[in-house]
């Protein structure tokens, strides 16, 4: 039997980086933090797991200044695993924890390329999961995913759950990633679930959308749906660069752990610094559910011969950047968010506005 346990979502302040070796001064900010939020969260049960938020390595430098892909593929982007997940490992060995975290990384089979990955690491400090992120933020975001590559991917990796949606089964559970944006799509959750999913990881998101309810909206969603429990740590305040002296709050607070029936039991709505959110994970609970309800259990119910009508018609272009880099913000608008709502339109799916 898997006792409760806590977990805890660091809520931490990051310096944006302009090459590699900048990660340190996040690095060794995490580490500080990882103690003080794990000795107070550990006076209720034992931590277990530590969820390092996204954008917390390396900020969003690579976003917010629209820059260019290889440039920051050759000079920013880590390797997974790399002297930064070792140094995370050291974490996890510390308080025998797992520990999940992300990054913006390179991949060995794509010269010039990153992708946006999230992993975990045991409390010996080994990778035991990686996790490449299908939804990035789109009209911004300058990470290849697996879809803007698919047909290489699927060659590579297969087409199945593992290639898209991996869960790795541990002693505290069963642990996915679904990052930021990804929770945006209930599809991404209902895949980590259907692939055995207990435990997901969710971070980070920017406000005003996580002041204004979506963040929670979603996240609370997600779990419910699909009877998990959800760590949703958000980032705190962000430095453009390590220099400045000024933060900015571009996030909004609002970290959650939130049950499989869709209760939030652990929160930090602060996010003007840095902080960290616990709650109580109870696995044991979660799959006595699962086995002994009559309705609200709802993977069992799922009529998936109905459903694949929903999805038989693709809509967002695969393998767009299989043979060119990721494009501009302006280039992105202009090439696909446009041809993109042409498209619901053209189908009915969507009617014009008239304003």
């Amino acid at each position: 039997m898997i006792k409760p346990y806590t977990a805890v979502g660091l809520v931490s302040t990051v310096r944006g980086i302009r090459k590699r070796a900048d990660i340190a001064i996040n690095l060794d900010h995490l580490h500080h933090l990882t103690k003080a939020a794990a000795w107070l969260s550990s006076l209720d049960l034992p931590v277990r797991l530590i969820a390092v938020p996204e954008g917390a390595l390396q900020g969003f430098n690579d976003e917010v200044l629209d820059l260019d892909h290889v440039t920051f593929a050759r000079e920013c982007a880590i390797d997974v695993p790399g002297e930064e997940t070792e140094a995370l490992g050291r974490l996890a060995r510390e308080y025998g924890a797992f520990v999940i975290a992300q990054a913006k990384v390179r991949h060995p089979d794509l010269p010039d390329r990153f992708l946006n990955a999230g992993f975990i690491l045991d409390p010996k400090g080994e990778l035991i999961l990686t996790h490449y992120k299908v939804s990035p933020l789109f009209p911004v975001e300058h990470s290849v995913c697996p879809h803007d590559i698919y047909d290489w991917w699927v060659e590579k990796y297969g087409n199945t759950l593992d290639a898209f949606w991996p869960v790795v089964d541990t002693e505290i559970g069963r642990l996915g990633i679904m990052m930021a944006n990804e929770g945006s799509y209930p599809e991404n959750a209902r895949a980590l679930a259907l692939n055995g999913a207990e435990v997901l990881y969710r971070g980070s998101y920017p406000h005003p959308a996580t002041g204004n309810g979506m963040f929670e909206i979603q996240s609370r969603a997600r779990a419910l749906d699909n009877n998990l429990y959800l760590v949703a740590p958000n980032l705190g305040t962000y430095y453009l660069f390590a220099e400045d002296t000024t933060p900015i709050d571009a996030f909004g607070g609002q970290s959650l752990i939130i049950n499989y029936r869709g209760d939030v039991v652990g929160q930090q709505r602060y996010g003007a610094g840095s902080t960290y959110v616990a709650g109580v994970i109870d696995i044991e609970a979660l799959r006595d559910h699962r086995a002994r309800a009559q309705w609200d259990n709802w993977l069992k119910d799922l009529r998936t011969e109905l459903y694949q009508l929903v999805y038989q018609q693709p809509i967002y272009p695969k393998n767009l950047y299989l043979d060119r880099a990721p494009m501009t913000h302006a280039e992105y608008r202009e090439q696909v968010i446009e041809r993109q709502v042409r498209l619901m339109h053209e189908r009915d799916i969507w009617v014009r506005p008239e304003r």
